[in-house]
């Protein structure tokens, strides 16, 4: 017992020991590191001109744009079971053809279908919604998500409306009800 205390003891006092030299080269080390911190906080903060609201996103003035005809539609109130099924239409407002990447949903009970083909300037096209109610009950607002090469490249445009729930009655705790 006696071994480990001393074992111990003189392992602290080591360590102690040298510890203290490391102060000695700190100066360098703290000179480096502030070097370090000055030269990352003068770095420029870079921007995503790919997301919408980002400001300084320009386009160039042969850039291509789209400009939807409406940005929302409301469905009304509908039963659960229903597909809704709407067609939101825009226009290439810009001076190259318009190319659109993608065009997703927050869920998959919405599904957007986009034109495979350019949209030239000044022409129209159209981005078809189906929205299945099956499952969903209350208020429901599915965003789509269109990608393009426009400036920004992320549009999004919604659906809206209220679910009402079936009055078909399901099975229960004592098994399947019987309607008459």
């Amino acid at each position: 017992m006696k071994k480990n205390l001393i074992l111990a003891a003189s392992f602290a006092v080591a360590i102690f020991a040298t510890s203290c030299d490391n102060n000695a080269g700190s100066d360098n080390v703290t000179e480096t590191e502030a070097t370090a911190t000055e030269a990352t906080t003068t770095a420029p903060v870079v921007e995503n001109p790919n997301v919408a609201g980002a400001e300084g996103a320009e386009a160039s003035e042969n850039a291509a744009a789209i400009t939807f005809a409406e940005t929302s539609y409301d469905f009304g109130t509908v039963k659960q079971g229903e597909v809704i099924e709407h067609t939101f239409k825009f226009t290439n407002t810009g001076k190259s053809p318009l190319i659109i990447e993608s065009a997703t949903a927050t869920c998959g009970c919405t599904v957007p279908k986009s034109p495979d083909k350019p949209i030239a300037p000044g022409e129209t096209g159209e981005i078809q919604v189906n929205f299945n109610s099956t499952g969903k009950v209350g208020m429901q607002s599915p965003v789509i998500t269109v990608r393009a090469n426009t400036v920004p490249n992320i549009t999004q445009v919604t659906l809206k409306g209220t679910v009402e729930a079936n009055n078909i009655p399901t099975a229960g705790a004592d098994g399947p009800v019987k309607r008459n």
